[in-house]
């Protein structure tokens, strides 16, 4: 089986005078990313892998994730598409070329497309992404190469304001 959790940003500063791609997280969204980070270690969800846009609201999340999951820091890879709203096309073809080894992947990304990636991976998809949402897909695959849109298996989702 192979696992990918989709968590979008935590809650972020709103635009200003800086560039979009600058901006930082506020405190709730710092808690937040805390909270939902603390719930999969206490689950027992530790990613292998975990891959962000290079925006510093994504990677301030990630930084805060792999403290709370004891993932190095340093090994977080940037995966610039994810910045722009890559399609689900284009993350179907990032994830098919992960290393089989690799069970549990974490992306964290932006809306829409983190959205449109969970809608596009399970059947049915109902609900909402709002800022730190979690969600984790599972594809009854060997391979990453073998998932595909529709194939996966809703599993859980966090949501901050609804714990």
């Amino acid at each position: 089986m192979k696992r990918v959790i989709i968590v979008r940003h935590a809650k972020s500063v709103q635009y200003g005078y800086d560039n979009d791609f600058h901006r930082d997280l506020t405190d709730r969204g710092v808690n937040d990313a805390d909270k939902i980070s603390n719930m999969l270690k206490d689950a027992g969800v530790i990613p292998d892998l975990i891959i962000s846009s290079p925006a510093k609201r994504t990677m301030h999340t990630a930084q805060l994730f792999c403290k709370n999951l004891g993932y190095d820091i340093n090994a977080i890879q940037e995966e610039p598409s994810f910045y722009d709203s890559a399609t689900t096309h284009d993350f179907i073809e990032v994830l098919q070329k992960l290393p089989d080894e690799v069970q549990t992947v974490c992306i964290v990304g932006h809306n829409p497309a983190v959205y449109y990636w969970v809608s596009n991976l399970v059947k049915y998809f109902n609900g909402d992404m709002p800022t730190c949402s979690t969600v984790a897909i599972d594809f009854q695959v060997d391979k990453w190469a073998k998932v595909a849109a529709r194939a996966g298996k809703l599993a859980f989702q966090y949501v901050p304001k609804e714990l």
